[in-house]
This record gives structure tokens, C-alpha cells and sequence, in this order.
């Protein structure tokens, strides 16, 4: 028998199809508008990927892509270049094109849903990315011919050319079929490098205590969190931040930029992008943070890391009690 992963303390994310029936019989009464799109950066940025000359850069492709370069190396997370996702279509294309992609060097997977692990947009990739992927899950890479996997449990660390990557816990679960549900494991990343900003990757998670954990081992200067696909939230919440509790796990774990995603690619549920961000920035609001502290990147858009981080005033604060765990 395959070893089942779980979840901290024990949650459980499982649903019922009796659920699964119910959330779609609500869906038929809701009449949302989707016509918001993510913008683009304009005009295109592909040639700063090509030529980073040393820089340390960020750059959102869309739902939980990115490009991260630092120290001369190019990192991509969960690559999904995918126009469909099962009979849903891209909401927004890529923010860039697969040909105008510099050669990747590393890619970090979060976990086995589609939309976080897409085989033929890993394929075209350029380059020879060593693959960095959840404990179980390397099986799957060696079975396609992939030669460079490295496989990790939470809190497990690997090195790579100066590179320090971490995988950390998050809340979820994982399956590509009937048969292999949490038959390997799920969680983020934590990349760290001499003289670069320290980037928290969460990959796909509910609100829970680990966003607390991480924020006490690693000092976090950017935490890339999700938003989207939290509607119905009696269905979504053990798997899906809500946007307001993304701003807890913000807080939670200390960082000093907020970077959001997971929202406007694939329509997984039943909230809008437009829903999503205004919750965001109401939810930021309301608890008077610094706007500047909130990158609501384009897609496409590439910053530099280390200029970005500049213009921010931030102290660390010492570890603090959750709302949640408040009440």
C-alpha cells in the first residue's frame, strides 16, 4: 500500500460527493461577471528575463507561476503554460510566451493538481531544470524520463549552486487520479541565496498554524500568497485562503512584501479575480497596512527584488497570536 500524506493536526480537506452535487447545484443560481481581466505589463518585459544581468527578479506569469532569478540562476514555480484546464479556459494568457522564456535552471513543484503540475508545459521548457518536488512525487518524473528530481519532505532542505530551497508545510491535499489521492505530498518553498531577498512560495493552502511556523524559522522578505478559488468557502475552506485570510498568513509569517496569486488564470470556483483583489485590498484596509507593501504584480511584469525592498520601511515584529486563535 502507497503512503497516504496528511495534513497538520490532522485536518482533513476531504469532501463528499454529496458535497460536490451541492456546491454545483448552488453554482447554477449565481450569476457573476467575469469580465475583469488581469492586466499585462505593457509593452512586454521578456528581454529582463533574458538578460538579468545579476539582478535579483520576480516576475508573475499567472495563477502560481513565477520566474525568480537570483544569483544567476532561473527558477520557475509550478510551470502551467496550459490554455485549458480540464473544460475551462485561460482566463488570461501567459504574462510570457513559453519562446520568450530565458533557460530555466530549477523548477519547485508544490504538489500534483493540474493546475500546479502540467506535464506538457514542463516539457517545453527550456533548458535542463532540475526539478525540486514534494516527497512521493518523484516517482512520477523518473516514469516520463526526467534525470534531475530531487524529492523533499517538509522542512527538508537541498542545495543547488548557492541556492538554499526549502519545502515547507501548507494545508491541502493531492490527486491526479481516482486511485492516488495523498499518495505524495503537498506544501511550499522557502528560496534563500547569499545577497539576494529571502521569497516564500506557500503553493496551494487553507489558513492554518503552519503560515505562523514558517514566519518563525525564515526571515521573509517576500511571501507569494494565494487568494483565489475560496467560493463556496463552506466547500473551499480547509484547502483555499480566503483573500482575508491570505492578509493573516501575511502577518502570520512575517514578511515584509505581500505578492498575491492563485487568482485570475483558471476559474476553479465560483469567485471572480475582480472579487478576489477587492476583498484584498479591503481586507488590507481595514487593518491599515502600508500599501506599499501589497504587489498586485501585472502580468509579466518583471521587478527587481532588492530595488523593491528599498523602498519599503519595515521592522519585524516578534511572532504574534492569529485573530482566528483569538476568537
Amino acid at each position: 500500500m502507497p503512503k497516504r500524506y496528511e495534513n497538520l493536526d490532522h485536518v482533513s480537506t476531504h469532501k463528499t460527493w454529496a458535497d460536490f452535487r451541492r456546491w454545483q447545484q448552488e453554482r447554477k443560481q449565481k450569476r457573476k461577471d467575469w469580465s475583469y481581466v488581469v492586466p499585462h505589463v505593457s509593452p512586454p518585459q521578456y528581454e529582463r528575463l533574458q538578460k538579468p544581468n545579476g539582478r535579483p527578479q520576480l516576475c508573475w506569469i499567472g495563477h502560481s507561476t513565477f520566474v525568480v532569478q537570483m544569483n544567476g540562476i532561473t527558477i520557475v514555480t509550478d510551470p502551467v503554460w496550459a490554455k485549458w484546464m480540464g473544460t475551462a479556459k485561460r482566463l488570461s494568457a501567459p504574462g510570457v510566451p513559453l519562446d520568450k522564456m530565458p533557460p530555466v535552471d530549477v523548477v519547485l513543484i508544490s504538489h500534483g493538481h493540474y493546475d500546479h503540475l502540467h506535464f506538457g508545459s514542463l516539457r517545453r521548457l527550456p533548458g535542463d531544470p532540475h526539478m525540486f518536488v514534494p516527497e512521493g512525487l518523484g516517482r512520477l518524473f523518473r516514469r516520463r524520463g526526467y534525470r534531475h528530481v530531487t524529492e523533499l519532505s517538509w522542512w527538508e532542505t537541498a542545495s543547488f549552486r548557492g541556492l538554499s530551497l526549502t519545502f515547507v508545510p501548507a494545508q491541502h491535499w493531492t490527486r491526479r487520479t481516482l486511485w492516488d489521492t495523498n499518495t505524495s505530498h503537498w506544501g511550499g518553498w522557502v528560496i534563500e541565496a547569499d545577497a539576494a531577498p529571502t521569497i516564500y512560495f506557500a503553493g496551494d493552502s487553507g489558513y492554518f498554524r503552519g503560515f505562523r511556523d514558517i514566519g518563525e524559522r525564515f526571515s521573509i522578505d517576500y511571501a507569494l500568497l494565494p487568494i483565489g478559488a475560496y467560493e463556496p468557502e463552506w466547500f473551499m475552506g480547509p484547502q483555499h485562503t480566503t483573500p482575508e485570510e491570505a492578509v493573516q498568513a501575511f502577518l502570520d509569517c512575517r514578511a515584509r512584501l505581500f505578492v498575491p496569486m492563485h487568482y485570475g488564470t483558471f476559474r476553479l470556483a465560483d469567485d471572480t479575480p475582480k472579487e478576489a483583489l477587492d476583498r484584498l485590498w479591503a481586507e488590507w484596509q481595514r487593518r491599515e497596512l502600508d500599501d506599499a507593501r501589497l504587489l498586485c504584480l501585472r502580468l509579466g511584469e518583471v521587478i527587481d527584488t532588492t530595488q523593491a525592498l528599498a523602498t519599503v520601511s519595515f521592522i519585524r515584529a516578534p511572532s504574534q497570536t492569529t485573530e482566528k486563535q483569538q476568537t
